[in-house]
């Protein structure tokens, strides 16, 4: 095997391995520029990415959308040339302002998923037309070949336009996860494989039908060089890792939360139930012991997720994911992929990256 870059239309990776976008304030433009510049795709997820900003708690949506271009903006600075996306959850309260945002601060790329992207085209097409160069690509995120049918079905019908990627993500992965708390507790009797199987199948007939390349990438559970080496062997384009970027020089998050991946066990990654009612994969700490207990009180809403209901949610999970991020580890919310365990030191973006390639040549 070799490295072959992986191709999005125009754009095109050295090295076949897209990070994944972790919010809140995890993957910004610190890490995304850095995968970026030395040959992967760098993704920045936009999830309560404002947090920061002087006026968020006063105007959390502005801050949000100003923090979007900003670090977009960074991002392209650090990333020389190489290719800087976002992830945009399809939950997310005023989604179009979003997608929207990201175009004209020059996105080349947007991830889309935790709900089913069907407006995408649309929202993209109006936002590129206001004068960009270039048209952003769009990749949905899919769990189930139902799924995939359903986008694919109706972008068809409705805006006569193909994924320019897609992104499967099995149970393995971090944080809101599109399967049920008791398919991911018995992952082996998913046969998830056979689904990726399955997807792939059905997206290359999608793609020869309309003559249109549409690369496929597989996330959740990619932790080494060789885990990508073996997806790729079995027909996928590229790979997704999150995890491991968590645990770099790089990585926006505060060292404090770095240093809970590399300090967790196996045995301290638990399945928790978010407050915007979706299963997810978080490290077990006194946040979680609280929460298990009953309600914790929180502030004002901050309109992160359309399904949350502020007057009954358990706690504020943006609250939590802040805290977190910020370094007070035991009183916040610390989402992982499943392979946080495996996390024993601090790396460079570089040296992971340069672990895939040699693992593909």
């Amino acid at each position: 095997m070799s490295v072959k870059p992986l191709t999005i239309g125009e754009l095109t990776a050295r090295i076949p391995v897209i990070q994944g976008g972790m919010g809140v304030g995890v993957s910004l433009s610190g890490l995304a520029g850095a995968v970026a510049a030395q040959g992967g795709i760098g993704i920045i997820s936009t999830a309560q990415i404002g947090f920061r900003e002087p006026d968020y708690h006063k105007n959390p949506h502005e801050a949000n959308l100003r923090a979007v271009r900003q670090e977009i903006i960074r991002a392209k600075e650090l990333a020389q040339g190489g290719i800087v996306g976002v992830n945009i959850m399809v939950a997310t309260q005023n989604y179009e302002d979003y997608v929207r945002t990201a175009i004209e601060a020059g996105a080349d790329l947007i991830i889309s998923g935790a709900g089913l992207p069907v407006t995408l085209p649309d929202i993209a097409a109006g936002a590129s037309s206001q004068g960009r160069s270039h048209s952003v690509k769009l990749a949905p995120i899919v769990s189930s070949l139902k799924s995939a049918n359903v986008i694919f079905k109706y972008w068809m019908k409705k805006y006569d336009y193909l994924p320019d990627m897609v992104v499967i993500e099995g149970p393995l992965a971090g944080g809101h996860l599109g399967f049920t708390k008791e398919q991911l507790q018995d992952i082996p009797g998913m046969h998830y494989e056979e689904e990726v199987e399955r997807i792939l199948k059905a997206v290359k007939a999608y793609g020869a039908e309309q003559g249109k390349e549409i690369p496929v990438v597989m996330a959740g559970g990619i932790y080494t060089g060789e885990e990508a080496a073996y997806w790729i062997s079995r027909g996928l384009q590229g790979v997704q890792m999150a995890t491991r970027f968590v645990t770099t020089e790089e990585c926006d998050a505060h060292p404090a939360f770095k240093q809970t991946y590399i300090d967790a066990g196996e045995e301290d990654i638990v399945l928790v139930k978010s407050p915007v009612g979706m299963p997810g994969r978080a490290i077990r700490n006194a946040f979680l012991e609280r929460a298990e207990k009953g309600p914790i009180p929180h502030g004002r809403c901050f309109g992160c997720i359309k399904t949350c209901k502020p007057a009954d949610t358990p706690y504020c999970i943006t609250e939590a994911l802040i805290r977190a991020v910020e370094g007070d580890v035991e009183n916040g919310l610390l989402f992982c992929g499943s392979n946080a365990c495996r996390s024993d030191k601090i790396e460079k973006v570089e040296d992971i990256l340069g672990e895939v390639a040699d693992a593909l040549k």
